[in-house]
């Protein structure tokens, strides 16, 4: 009877999750098809499948420099937010007392303040520093809300480390800057590299920020398409769409193997 019991609860569980999962990810298979619509408007593919709006994305120059944009804010604002994350994740790690823990708290603000009011206070901010509409303010911008991904992934890495080959590097006469160089970021360099990853995730995917600090001269990704999507329904968006998801995909694949990395060497 137990094992009855536990047989349908496992089926009942799994279907459970299977529902959930489809809940969430079948409304974004639907953007595939509708890339592929040889419409002119946003539309299910109706006489044949057409890639004419891939080839738009991939030779329209507006598009093309939206996409150089946002990788390169990506790229800048998650080397910002890796260095200063993983600076903090470990300083707190080392201290190690109430006060270190109020600093983490800290770092995390920008994930607990809604996006569009830590956008607002942005605004007003860089009008005196004179970084509206700049790549540098958005980068920085970008740079400080990734930060809290860093901080949360590193410190579960560090969580796992083991204080005695800090002890054995420190007795054998190296030094604070040695020890962390050769002993705690190589062995924690997994979750680095996941907490950049994230940080990367979401300066690409970022829109509210942008909206609020830039105007002409940069022009993201997000915001081409939020543009795309006030001005006209052209079936690109969908292209952008389909592109985004399978780069996201692949960064999160990415991710979980360098995570089971991490299991397989914890071993």
């Amino acid at each position: 009877m137990s094992a009855y019991g536990d047989g349908r609860e496992g089926r009942l569980s799994r279907v459970g999750a299977w529902t959930i999962i489809g809940f969430l990810v079948l409304p974004i298979t639907i953007v595939f098809p509708v890339a592929f619509t040889d419409k002119r408007y946003l539309s299910l593919p109706q006489d044949h499948m057409s890639l004419q709006h891939f080839a738009n994305l991939f030779t329209s120059e507006a598009w093309l420099s939206s996409i150089g944009q946002s990788f390169v804010i990506a790229v800048a604002a998650a080397l910002l937010s890796l260095v200063a994350g993983t600076l903090c994740a470990i300083g707190c790690w080392r201290i190690g007392t109430r006060w270190s823990e109020a600093v983490r708290t800290l770092m995390l603000v920008p994930i607990f303040v809604p996006t569009i009011v830590y956008a607002l206070g942005l605004y007003r901010f860089w009008i005196d520093l004179g970084l509206l509409d700049t790549y540098t303010g958005v980068i920085l911008a970008h740079g400080v809300t990734g930060i809290p991904y860093v901080v949360i992934i590193v410190s579960t890495s560090l969580a796992g480390f083991d204080l005695r080959l800090e002890q054995a590097a420190r007795n054998l006469g190296a030094s604070l800057a040695q020890t962390l160089r050769r002993v705690i970021v190589p062995s924690i360099l997994p979750g680095i590299v996941s907490g950049g990853i994230f940080a990367f995730i979401h300066s690409w995917d970022e829109l509210v920020i942008v909206l609020f600090i830039a105007s002409r001269k940069v022009f993201t990704l997000p915001r081409r398409i939020w543009d795309g999507i006030n001005e006209n329904l052209d079936p690109t968006m969908a292209a952008v769409a389909a592109v985004l998801i399978l780069l996201t995909t692949g960064l999160l694949v990415l991710n979980t193997l360098l995570g089971a990395r991490r299991e397989a060497a914890g071993r």
